[in-house]
């Protein structure tokens, strides 16, 4: 069997979550049910970083214990699952996790010895927002952080620095082959430009004293700890037993080699069409493994640039995509803790429930470019299309069934064709049009797979007006009866395929459907509506 392996970034805890992490927590629950749904065997990976300044910083302005922070709102990371619908396996904390701690240690060690970390002193502008530092002509006009629009500080002091500048030869030549996939083309792009601008090492450690004392020692230097995002790349192959006793490792991600010799993912033998469930892959390992990474654009060069050369220098095989997305907006900002611009998503969810949230974010959000919420847009997406389109296409049909039949389904009479082609050809059509979006990182277009079977089977009721036939049947016109028998078959095998496709998007909703659609004792259930409206 095929392996699918999904991560989302973790995110740091200094406050709650918000709806911005809420889109890539959602994005790759979809491709894991997706997954799922094809037969491959899936793990789907998300959690917390618990060890950052930021989270250090919010717990001294609280005046709490960093580690009480970061337990309550990494608490409130995880407790999405039930509001969001969430799918995932794993859930890591950095903090906690005795796996994490060991598997850092492990890599730091590995890198090691490939001759890629050496002491020196530093001076440099620090922004603590990015946890990252800056050159001058990094930073806006005003000298200012891009991301975050505040000023970094000017840090000076003795770190780890990794030998970066050592992999750009080899990353350039595996992200321009398709080896290690960033999607989209733009952001592809925009990481190569990065490389040959020329890639300079990085500092991998701080001081105790600037840690303030939190975060995993550096092995064998513990005035030093591990640099923040060292730590938290290190967590896709953490949660998975690296460095420990019993390491799920190569059964995820590959077989480890001697230090400094990793060459990327192997190449597949397996042929087909490339999909979004990976079902036949070239980029797939010879073991049939995807490691598939789901990131914002404002952490690419992390997991297109270090986290790979990280990799490489470990004896590691690379992730096989990184897939990148832009950032939701409140008023033309961009959501985040640190500008109050967030929208919790779990209360949210709790107002107007969880398949409005998800269509949304699925629906609205463009494959390209930033996307602003308003409360508004929400309620009228899920009004239009849930509660007054896909609610009430499955409502028709099963009320017609009860209505003309009973609530018994008719059953075709022999091997005719569909008397609804083209509601048929949708339904048959719809995997592959989801794969193929969903392969391309393109929510929108995969949902609008889905709404096409919606869309047909709402005309295809306007078409053959049942409530016409079954008026003739009852004047005794037996035609019409066979025909009406025939149209209701046909529009309920339309709502059967139509819970499938919109599984992986609407989890809650399609088993909803499932429900409906399922004779019990030989009869269907009654009629219920599936979606409340939302607004007035």
């Amino acid at each position: 069997m095929s392996r699918f392996y999904v991560t989302t970034t973790i995110p740091y805890v200094n406050a709650r979550p918000h709806l911005g992490f809420a889109l890539e927590l959602v994005q790759a629950d979809v491709l894991a049910r997706r997954a799922r749904q094809a037969g491959r065997e899936v793990r789907f990976l998300t959690g917390t970083d618990d060890n950052s300044l930021k989270n250090v910083l919010a717990a001294e302005a609280e005046g709490v214990p960093v580690q009480d922070l970061v337990d309550r709102n990494a608490a409130a990371f995880a407790g999405l699952r039930a509001p969001l619908a969430l799918s995932f396996d794993d859930f890591i904390r950095t903090s906690s996790d005795p796996r994490h701690r060991i598997g850092v240690e492990r890599l730091w060690e590995r890198v090691a010895a490939s001759g890629d970390l050496y002491r020196k002193h530093y001076e440099g502008l620090y922004c603590v927002g990015c946890e990252q530092f800056y050159t001058s002509d990094e930073l806006t006009g005003d000298g200012l952080c891009a991301e975050h629009l505040t000023r970094p500080r000017r840090v000076a002091e003795e770190n780890w620095f990794f030998r970066l500048s050592r992999y750009g030869d080899r990353l350039r030549e595996l992200i321009a082959g398709g080896t290690l996939r960033i999607e989209l083309a733009a952001r592809r792009n925009e990481v190569l430009a990065l490389i040959d601008s020329g890639l300079h090492d990085f500092s991998v450690s701080r001081s105790q004293r600037r840690a303030r004392g939190w975060g995993i020692p550096v092995p064998g230097d513990p005035d030093q700890v591990v640099y923040v995002w060292w730590d938290a790349l290190g967590n896709y192959v953490t949660s998975l037993g690296y460095g420990t006793a019993a390491p799920d490792v190569e059964r995820w991600w590959g077989p480890e080699r001697p230090p400094g010799t990793a060459d990327g993912a192997s190449t597949s033998t397996t042929t087909g069409t490339s999909t979004g469930t990976g079902t036949g892959t070239g980029r797939d390992t010879a073991a049939g493994r995807r490691r598939v990474h789901l990131a914002g654009k404002g952490v690419l060069r992390f997991h297109a640039v270090y986290w790979p050369a990280m990799l490489l220098s470990a004896g590691l095989p690379l992730p096989t995509d990184v897939l990148v997305h832009d950032y939701l907006t409140v008023d033309g900002r961009k959501i985040s803790k640190s500008a109050g611009t967030a929208v919790d998503p779990a209360e949210l969810a709790a107002e107007v429930g969880t398949d409005a949230v998800r269509w949304w974010l699925l629906r609205d959000v463009p494959r390209v470019g930033d996307a602003d919420y308003t409360r508004e847009r929400l309620v009228a997406r899920a009004d239009g299309d849930l509660a007054g389109g896909l609610g009430n296409v499955v409502h028709r049909i099963v009320t017609m069934v009860h209505s003309y039949r009973g609530g018994r389904v008719p059953e075709p009479a022999g091997h005719q064709p569909s008397p609804l082609p083209e509601l048929a050809d949708a339904c048959a059509a719809a995997g592959g049009r989801i794969d193929a979006a969903l392969e391309a990182f393109d929510f929108r277009r995969a949902t609008a797979a889905v709404w096409s079977i919606v869309e047909e089977a709402n005309r295809a009721v306007e078409a053959t007006r049942p409530w016409e036939s079954a008026r003739a049947e009852r004047g005794g016109d037996t035609a019409a009866g066979a025909r009406l028998d025939a149209v209701l078959a046909a529009l309920h095998r339309g709502c059967a395929e139509l819970a499938v496709a919109v599984e992986p998007f609407l989890p809650g909703a399609a088993a909803r459907i499932a429900a409906q659609v399922t004779p019990v004792g030989g009869e269907l259930p009654p009629a219920g509506p599936l979606f409340p409206r939302i607004g007035a």
